[in-house]
């Protein structure tokens, strides 16, 4: 290579750095608490995405198995907390540093367990967009009215009805015997936890509608890092919300279905937590039933052949389902007289 094709590359080179799009730079957002204990976060740079935790972990861009959420909307941390945030672009390469705050209980509220602090979640972003999944059925349940509404995990999201994004219904043929006659929604969100659907339900998730009947399972996806009581606690809190926004619905609440092939530490949890909340019976709406043992074999175990990934039923288990809750359905439902 001559030396003036060489200087003539370098220069090039030279140009296109000076041309090229400034490095984005993010200041970390600001956290500010009002007197009534809401948080609100804001960003100085427009078009940029906030992440928080509460749980003192940073936040990052792909929030599993952390537990980074969105900033969708205020929140309540009367309660207290450690939040910390960072600002995102929009495709989360770039971030800021930090922000934290130490926040105290306000006078007359105790810190309280996460299972009941309701917040946001996308643990398999972008993969799978929570926000946007929240704003899709939500609309469409406000426009459908259903009579009977499901909600909970993605167990329950993978049982039927209308499809939202890329993830396959395993019960559809289920479903649509069962419940898309008696204009079923679901609002079963992949991931969730009990403060996910919380978060749902004080955000517009069921407004305008009126079911006979909420079929509801939530509390898997807490049993990792939970505990019996906290999770119980979680389940509590939600059905209290359900008998705030629909007072005049009842409230079948299944036990959280078993998991893994065989007997072990999480089923003994799984165990603890529907003991607890078996105790709801009667109360507050709810009609409580355990129909686990109906997808386990006489030693205890459960097949692929129900549910290929020992959590999630296939079509097979979703059947077993839907004939366990079938008479408990027809009598909530004034479907028996």
């Amino acid at each position: 290579m001559n030396i003036r094709l060489a200087l003539t590359l370098q220069l090039a080179g030279l140009c296109s750095m000076l041309h090229a799009a400034p490095v984005l730079h993010l200041e970390a957002p600001a956290i500010k608490r009002d007197d009534g204990g809401v948080v609100t976060l804001t960003s100085a740079t427009p078009d940029t995405t906030i992440l928080y935790t509460l749980d003192g972990a940073d936040p990052i861009a792909k929030s599993n198995p952390s537990k980074s959420n969105p900033y969708l909307a205020p929140i309540d941390l009367a309660s207290g907390g450690t939040l910390k945030a960072r600002t995102f672009s929009q495709d989360r390469k770039t971030m800021s540093e930090a922000a934290q705050a130490t926040l105290e209980p306000l006078a007359g509220h105790p810190p309280l367990p996460s299972t009941v602090v309701a917040t946001t979640q996308d643990r398999s972003w972008p993969q799978y967009d929570w926000a946007k999944r929240h704003e899709l059925t939500s609309a469409a349940v406000k426009k459908a009215k259903p009579q009977i509404l499901f909600i909970g995990d993605s167990i329950t999201h993978f049982f039927g009805g209308e499809q939202f994004d890329g993830y396959s219904l395993r019960g559809q043929q289920t479903w649509g015997e069962f419940y898309a006659p008696r204009n079923a929604g679901n609002l079963g969100f992949g991931w969730d936890k009990t403060e996910n659907v919380l978060w749902r339900l004080q955000h517009g998730a069921i407004d305008g509608i009126a079911p006979k009947l909420v079929v509801m399972m939530i509390g898997t996806n807490n049993t990792g890092t939970c505990s019996a009581p906290d999770t119980a606690a979680g389940i509590k809190a939600i059905v209290q919300e359900f008998n705030k926004r629909l007072p005049q619905s009842k409230i079948l609440l299944l036990g959280i279905f078993p998991r893994g092939e065989k007997p072990g530490p999480q089923r003994e949890k799984i165990a603890e937590i529907n003991g607890i909340i078996s105790k709801l019976n009667g109360t507050q709406n709810v009609t409580y039933l355990d129909i686990g043992p109906k997808f386990l074999t006489p030693e205890g175990l459960i097949t692929k052949n129900i549910m290929p990934d020992f959590l999630h039923p296939n079509e097979k288990g979703y059947r077993i389902w839907a004939e366990a809750i079938e008479p408990t359905v027809k009598e909530l439902m004034g479907e028996t007289k």
